[in-house]
């Protein structure tokens, strides 16, 4: 059977008169025999009570000050709190969250906790801007310096390479080379392949039905490129390559060449690197694109031959020989038989691209001059010192450019 508090209570209480009783008749009976009679005093159990209060009381303050402590851990971000020692390399993969890199960072020992540096990025609108890439970092780092870092355009690992127009694929192999430290026979294996590297193989293919050389030559964009750590000269490669048909998607190159000039767009490409080589002028570029027409397409210049030096020039080159002006060109190389780039004795636009042509000759072999008078064009050449182009119909309009331009001194 259970017993209720409330009667354990008043229980207590009826012990408690019962010994009242007893001790008075106590004293009474020792007053008669003149006995002292022992007081049991109250101070000692009220000691003992007082003491126990306050431990009790210490109990709860002290139980309440490691809760809150425990709570204030819970909601609060662990930080380091110096700047960091040593390196480290992060990785940021693109479409990451703040929370995403956070992660990333805390297991590289960067920050301490990935909430502080989710705080830090959510207080600083620039962290919307982190870049994919790789990182370097410190061990350690309170969580705002490594964001600040990471939005510091020097701690973000590339190998950055500028690849201007007009360069060989020779040209451009040694560049990467120089940037990536990547050897240059790495970039020669992987360009043997062209289709292996996006190239779609429709561009390896001409309406005119001459040969076609199934090069790298042509479809390496010039631009500026940012490579990750490690990267290899096969990645390095596709991503030019990738980067030339997004600029040709982009002008609608393909279909503008078909459509407008009913020529292949491998046909237009080699225009393009011709134009880059032979002129220096957007302007300038798009009338040789046409003179290039004229010559190869046309009825009037002997043979259809382009006779151009700088074709020559390029053979000399990737033969592992040195390009020559024009005036010291010899007779053998100019007519050399086994030359595939010879444009002074076979018809037509040479078997491939002598460079790599940009925007500007790009645009110019697209949409080469129309009126009556370009159309007629089959001249040209260098009038001045700044290499600005005259154009001739004519042979002996071109001979009288020459005069001119012996007197500016451009040749």
């Amino acid at each position: 059977m259970q017993i209720d508090e409330l009667d354990l209570a008043w229980e207590d209480e009826a012990d408690k008169g019962r010994h009242r009783r007893s001790a008075a008749r106590q004293r009474a009976k020792a007053a008669r025999s003149g006995k002292p009679v022992k007081q049991k005093g109250r101070g000692g159990r009220t000691a003992v009570a007082f003491l126990v209060i306050l431990i009790v009381l210490g109990g709860v303050v002290a139980g309440g000050y490691f809760g809150i402590s425990k709570v204030q851990e819970l909601f609060s971000a662990p930080d380091y709190k110096t700047g960091g020692t040593g390196t480290v390399q992060v990785e940021v993969l693109a479409n990451q969250t703040a929370s995403d890199i956070a992660q990333t960072l805390y297991k590289a020992d960067v920050v301490k906790s990935a909430k502080a540096f989710v705080n830090a990025a959510k207080g600083d609108v620039r962290s919307k801007k982190i870049q994919p890439g790789f990182y370097q970092l410190r061990h350690k780092m309170r969580a705002v310096d490594a964001l600040g870092l990471m939005l510091d355009p020097a701690a973000k690992l590339v190998t950055k390479v500028t690849l201007p127009e007009g360069l060989t694929y020779q040209d451009t192999f040694n560049r990467l080379s120089q940037a990536t430290k990547i050897p240059v026979a790495d970039f020669e294996a992987a360009a043997k392949d062209p289709t292996a590297l996006g190239v779609p193989d429709f561009w390896f293919t001409r309406k005119d039905h001459h040969e076609v050389k199934k090069s790298i030559e042509g479809f390496l964009y010039p631009a500026t490129y940012e490579f990750n750590p490690g990267v290899d000269a096969e990645t390095i490669l596709k991503t030019i390559v990738a980067k030339f048909n997004d600029e040709m998607q982009a002008t609608g190159f393909i279909d503008a060449v078909q459509q407008k000039l009913s020529i292949s767009p491998f046909e237009a490409l080699i225009a393009a690197s011709i134009a880059q080589v032979e002129a220096i002028f957007p302007e300038d570029m798009a009338k040789v694109s046409r003179v290039l027409y004229n010559r190869a397409y046309g009825t009037k210049f002997p043979c259809n031959c382009l006779q151009l030096d700088s074709t020559v020039n390029y053979w000399l080159r990737i033969s592992g020989k040195s390009a020559k002006p024009s005036q010291d060109l010899l007779n053998s190389e100019l007519h050399n038989p086994n030359d595939p780039y010879n444009t002074h004795d076979k018809p037509g636009l040479p078997i491939g691209p002598i460079s790599s042509p940009g925007n500007d000759a790009l645009t110019g072999a697209m949409n080469p001059p129309t009126d009556p008078q370009s159309r007629s064009y089959l001249f040209f050449l260098a009038i001045d010192k700044a290499g600005h182009c005259a154009f001739a119909t004519t042979n002996d309009e071109f001979e009288k450019l020459k005069v001119t331009a012996r007197k500016n001194g451009a040749l």
